[in-house]
C-alpha cells in the first residue's frame, strides 16, 4: 500500500488532531463539497478526533444526489421504450424516481445496462446501429470531460444512433447559492479535489473574496482532510479568507487545460435544477447548439415533468448543511438502501448512505 498508508497513518493523523485542538479558539462550522470526502470522514471517524466546538456539515458534494426528481423520471420514461439500451452508472439504477427506478425497469424487461465509460455507451451504439443508445450523463465537472469525449466521437463517426440526457452541475454556483441563502450558517469551505483537478481553483477567488469565507482545496484520504481541516480553521482563527490548495500533489491553479477545452468545445453553461434544492442559475451544462442531435431530451421528446418527492424525506435539508441524516425520522427505518425515499441512501457518494453504513452500531454522533 505504498504511497497509500502514509495518507491513512494513524500518528500523523493524532498530530495534525493536536494541532487543530491548538488553534480552535472559538466555534466553526465549515463544510466538505465532495461526497468522497464525506464517507472519508465518517468512515473514518474523523469527527472524533476534531473539537466539539468544531462542526462539519456536508454539502451537495453527491452528483447523483442533487440530480432532480424530474431527470430520473425522463430516465426512466426514455428506458422504458421498446427501442432504446439505456446505459448509466450502477449508482444511478437504484435512485428512486416519484414511484419507480431505473432498476425496475430493466427487471420489468428495459434494456438497462451498466457500463463504466460513456465510452462504452459509443461502442454498444456503433454495434447496434439499429437500436437508440442513451448514457445518463450525471456528474460534476469530473466526469465532464469524459461525456464530451464520447459525444465528440460518435459526432466524428456518424454515430447519430447515441445520445446522452446530460445532468451536468457545477461545484462553484451551489456554494454561491448556499453562501447566499438567509439560512447559510457555513463559514469555510473544504473544496473538492477532484474537481479541481480538472478545473483548477481560480473559480473560488471572487467566492472567498466576496462572501470573506475560506476556502482549502482538499484531498480524500484521512490525512488530507484533516490537513484541510488545519488549514481552514487556521485561516478562520487568523481572520484571513483565502483559496488554498491543500491538495498539490493532483491539482494545479489552472486544472487540466486539455479536459476544460474538451468540455467547452462540446458543452455550454446553462441553468440547472438541483434536487432538493431548487433551480441555482448557470450551475450546470447543456449540449451546444452543434451537438444538439445527441440531447436524448430533445430526441424523445421528454417534455415538461412534474414530480413530488416524498415527504417524508429531508434530502434537501441534508445537501445544504442544515440537517445530518441521523436528524431524519425515516433514516434507517421507512428509508434505507433497499427501501429508499431519497437518491442520498443509495448513492456511493451520498451521506445518507455513509451515515447507514458505517453509523449504525450504536456509534456517538456529534
Amino acid at each position: 500500500m505504498r504511497f497509500l498508508d502514509e495518507f491513512r497513518d494513524p500518528v500523523f493523523a493524532k498530530t495534525l488532531s493536536d494541532k487543530i485542538r491548538g488553534v480552535t479558539t472559538r466555534p466553526w462550522t465549515i463544510m466538505e463539497i465532495c461526497g468522497g470526502q464525506t464517507h472519508a470522514i465518517v468512515k473514518s471517524g474523523l469527527e472524533h478526533l476534531l473539537p466539539s466546538s468544531l462542526s462539519i456539515v456536508h454539502g451537495p458534494g453527491c452528483p447523483v444526489c442533487v440530480t432532480p426528481l424530474e431527470m430520473i423520471e425522463k430516465a426512466i420514461l426514455i428506458a422504458q421504450q421498446p427501442n432504446v439500451i439505456f446505459t448509466s452508472y450502477g449508482d444511478m439504477l437504484r435512485v428512486p424516481g416519484s414511484s419507480s427506478d431505473l432498476l425496475t425497469v430493466k427487471a420489468n424487461g428495459g434494456d438497462v445496462r451498466i457500463v463504466y465509460s460513456p465510452l462504452d455507451a459509443v461502442a454498444i451504439a456503433e454495434k447496434n446501429p439499429e437500436k437508440e443508445v442513451v448514457f445518463f450523463a450525471v456528474g460534476f465537472e469530473t466526469t465532464a470531460p469524459a461525456n464530451a469525449m464520447a459525444v465528440w466521437q460518435a459526432h466524428r463517426k456518424g454515430i447519430a444512433n447515441f445520445s446522452i440526457l446530460c445532468s451536468h452541475v457545477l461545484v462553484p454556483p451551489a456554494m454561491e447559492a448556499l453562501l447566499s441563502s438567509a439560512s447559510n450558517r457555513v463559514q469555510g469551505f473544504l473544496a473538492a479535489g477532484h474537481v479541481c483537478t480538472v478545473m483548477g481553483y481560480e473559480e473560488y477567488l471572487p467566492l472567498a473574496e466576496k462572501y470573506r469565507v475560506p476556502i482549502v482545496v482538499t484531498g480524500f484520504e484521512p490525512i488530507d482532510i484533516l490537513h484541510g481541516v488545519l488549514m481552514l480553521i487556521t485561516q478562520l482563527e487568523e481572520g484571513h479568507h483565502d483559496v488554498e490548495n491543500q491538495y498539490a500533489r493532483v491539482v494545479k491553479r489552472e486544472g487540466n487545460v486539455s479536459a476544460q477545452q474538451m468540455i467547452f468545445s462540446v458543452f455550454a453553461i446553462a441553468h440547472r435544477t438541483w434536487r432538493g434544492i431548487g433551480e441555482i442559475p448557470s450551475s450546470g451544462y447543456r449540449l451546444k447548439e452543434e451537438y444538439r442531435m445527441f440531447d436524448a431530451e430533445n430526441k424523445f421528446d421528454c417534455g415538461t415533468i412534474n414530480a413530488q418527492e416524498s415527504p417524508f424525506c429531508i434530502a434537501g435539508e441534508i445537501l445544504r448543511g442544515l440537517k445530518k441524516p441521523f436528524e431524519c425520522s425515516a433514516f434507517g427505518t421507512e428509508c434505507s438502501p433497499e427501501h429508499p425515499l431519497g437518491a442520498p441512501i443509495v448513492s456511493s457518494e451520498g451521506a445518507c448512505a455513509a451515515y447507514y453504513n458505517y453509523k449504525r452500531q450504536g456509534i456517538s454522533i456529534t
